[in-house]
């Protein structure tokens, strides 16, 4: 399988609410890589690179946190990136 990189705006309760540690532990789990960041306007940024597959387990597990909420996701396919791990800004 190929890999993909997509840029991703996550709307909802995504702030305060450990999202960027839990995004930064299951992309490192799932061999993705990228980076995550909070937003000021509360919404939270994520570059994340790897199979499709895995992105989409790493999307799901983030959707079924019991304090995180994503409301709403805009997504776009960027281009690869030459990178190692997944990080926080």
């Amino acid at each position: 399988m190929s890999e993909i990189r997509l840029k991703i705006r996550f709307y909802g309760r995504v702030q305060g609410v450990g999202f960027r540690y839990r995004a930064k532990y299951m992309a490192q789990s799932l061999g993705l890589t990228g980076w995550v960041r909070n937003e000021w306007d509360g919404t939270v940024s994520m570059e994340v690179q790897g199979r499709g597959q895995l992105i989409d387990k790493l999307l799901a597990g983030l959707n079924q946190d019991r304090y995180i909420r994503i409301d709403e996701m805009d997504s776009e396919e960027i281009p690869l990136r030459q990178e190692r791990g997944f990080s926080t800004r």
